[in-house]
């Protein structure tokens, strides 16, 4: 009887030193996710004009990848696959049409409530979840409180951001998105209207056509209709699609971009301070660098590199207020931070006075919407003092979607066993537990459709990549799709390969000397498995339904929101508000 009674009070010594240890294994998770930042921009990458010091020092601690891929090479797609694990062709968020992400916060489309994100997972797991900054995944389904698509149903207890994305037309002066469709839908139909009007008064005159005036009046009408709707979008876009949000509140419309940054840095440090006895998930999405380009009066100007490097300059100052509050609160040892982009530089990006705004994908080809090394090749950084050893440089292919299954498994969350997921767990390549990826195979998407195929062969050094198609270039010998100001995917804009085309990244990642049955003796051979493979994943593709469909993508009234009380101007500040009711 003595000996079981002894036995109760080491059984439950046990137990609590099992759930204190599960509880210590379990590491608060930041995911940094810069937009449009290419791999040749930060200093740890190569770069040696731009100051990064922060991010560099995230680097020397921890792993850096230096062949860490974006899902796809667009914003929207490539968060998708980032939050879910999954291509984006898998739950809808891949467009077939040649807008590839979403323009209107009062669009139906976003990410389907029936997604699992590692946000929704990490909370079932006890985490505290929040999202500050850039979503691009959608709003709302039927009416404009339901919020299907919001961070909140997605698995974040707090948000603070941007439902949408930064756009040009969200700051005065620096230009519009919107230029092309404005050519072809406002711009020509109203130079016809105004060459008919001409030509009919010029018959009239002449007595060659007799042309009744309901006519004239109809031409006039439908050219003071076509130019009121315009001016109409013009007036309006900014603050209907350009507005700052707390949870399912809009406190600032249009947004500001005063100090943008600050504020970010600032929330995102007010929730780790809120959270330092519970762990953590704290997704930081900036805004930076996408345009419109944008820095405080303290970064403003002290760049070598414009308008571009004093934005890249004061996110990598922010990351660096995040490590430092990490440190002050003795967080850091038992915190893993990723950072990346979600995809590469934008490269096209050229201002209306012929300012570069785009960054640097180093030495790679190509850039943002398309899978040239330079579009989908993005920085890959993690840190976890207590368990990465500091200073490794991995090579091995990596994707974003790996974040997915590597924070849930740290958090002790079950993957989802009724889909596929394609992101592999990280952390026997950091641990230095293994020396190859998970990955035999990556799919690279052009928006929906299979662009290219990467391959690695087991116990091989060789990387083969085959295009199936390549974007046509313009101008001709350029790196990029400047006409269009991004590539598109299908028709006149692309090229087909038969046979693809082949290269073999472990020796030429520049992508400059495609491979031939003279070159390649295995030729034949590489692209048969290839294919094969490709065969087999597109099997493993249900048909969902499409996100990007007109009626998902289009505008809807009944969708917008409004600040409170702002009538139908859509305007209000409560930043302003709220700050001065602080002081």
């Amino acid at each position: 009887m003595p000996l079981r009674k002894m036995k109760i009070p080491f059984l439950l010594l046990f137990f609590l030193w099992e759930a204190q240890s599960h509880t210590a294994s379990r590491p608060n998770i930041i995911l940094v996710m810069a937009d449009d930042l290419g791999i040749g921009d930060p200093g740890c990458y190569g770069n040696k004009t731009l100051r990064t010091p922060n991010i560099d020092r995230l680097a020397s601690g921890g792993v850096k990848l230096t062949q860490h891929l974006a899902a796809s090479p667009l914003c929207t797609p490539s968060r998708a696959a980032f939050m879910t694990g999954r291509y984006p062709v898998r739950s809808g968020m891949a467009s077939w049409s040649r807008t590839g992400v979403f323009l209107f916060t009062a669009s139906s489309g976003g990410l389907p409530t029936n997604e699992i994100t590692f946000a929704k997972l990490l909370k079932d797991q006890g985490y505290s979840t929040a999202l500050i900054g850039k979503w691009h995944l959608g709003m709302s389904c039927h009416s404009k409180t339901d919020f299907c698509h919001h961070p909140l149903h997605h698995g974040f207890n707090y948000f603070y951001g941007i439902s949408l994305t930064n756009l040009r037309d969200c700051k005065p002066g620096e230009g519009s998105v919107f230029t092309t469709g404005f050519k072809r839908l406002v711009f020509i139909p109203l130079q016809i209207i105004g060459v008919t009007l001409l030509t009919f008064a010029a018959l009239n005159c002449l007595g060659l056509l007799r042309v009744p005036l309901g006519i004239f009046f109809s031409l006039l009408f439908l050219a003071a209709l076509i130019l009121t709707l315009f001016l109409g979008f013009l007036h309006y876009f900014r603050p209907l699609n350009c507005f700052m949000m707390r949870n399912y509140e809009i406190i600032q419309q249009p947004m500001s971009y005063d100090n943008l940054t600050q504020r970010l840095t600032v929330e995102a440090a007010q929730f780790i301070q809120r959270n330092t006895e519970t762990p953590f998930l704290l997704v930081l999405s900036y805004l930076h660098v996408h345009t419109a380009l944008f820095s405080s009066k303290d970064f403003a100007g002290k760049s070598k590199h414009g308008v571009y490097g004093d934005a890249v300059e004061e996110m990598d100052w922010s990351v660096g207020q995040i490590l430092n509050l990490l440190d002050e609160l003795r967080l850091a040892n038992d915190t893993l931070i990723y950072f990346t982009s979600d995809q590469g530089a934008h490269v096209e990006e050229v201002s209306s006075k012929g300012e570069i705004h785009g960054g640097s994908n180093g030495i790679y080809k190509g850039g943002k919407a398309n899978n040239w090394e330079g579009g989908i090749r993005v920085p890959g950084i993690l840190r976890w003092p207590r368990v990465i050893q500091a200073g490794q440089k991995i090579d091995e292919p990596t994707s974003n979607m790996d974040i997915f299954p590597t924070v849930a498994k740290l958090a002790g969350a079950p993957l989802p066993e009724d889909r596929i997921i394609d992101g592999r767990d990280l952390m026997p390549l950091l641990e230095g537990k293994s020396q190859h990826s998970d990955h035999e195979f990556l799919f690279h998407y052009c928006n929906a459709y299979l662009n290219a195929v990467r391959w690695h062969p087991q116990n091989s050094t060789s990387i083969w990549k085959a295009f199936f198609f390549t974007p046509n270039f313009n101008p001709v010998g350029s790196n990029g799709c400047f006409a269009t100001h991004v590539c598109f995917c299908f028709g006149s804009y692309v090229t087909h390969h038969d046979p693809p085309l082949l290269f073999d990244i472990s020796k030429d990642p520049r992508e400059r000397n495609p491979l031939t049955p003279a070159t390649e003796p295995r030729f034949y051979e590489i692209l048969k498995v290839i294919q094969e493979a490709a065969d087999r994943h597109t099997q493993t593709l249900p048909e969902v339904p499409n996100q990007f469909s007109w009626d998902n993508f289009l505008w809807k009234p009944w969708l917008q929101l409004c600040c409170p009380s702002s009538g139908l101007s859509c305007q209000c500040d409560r930043e302003k508000q709220d700050k001065r009711l602080s002081h």
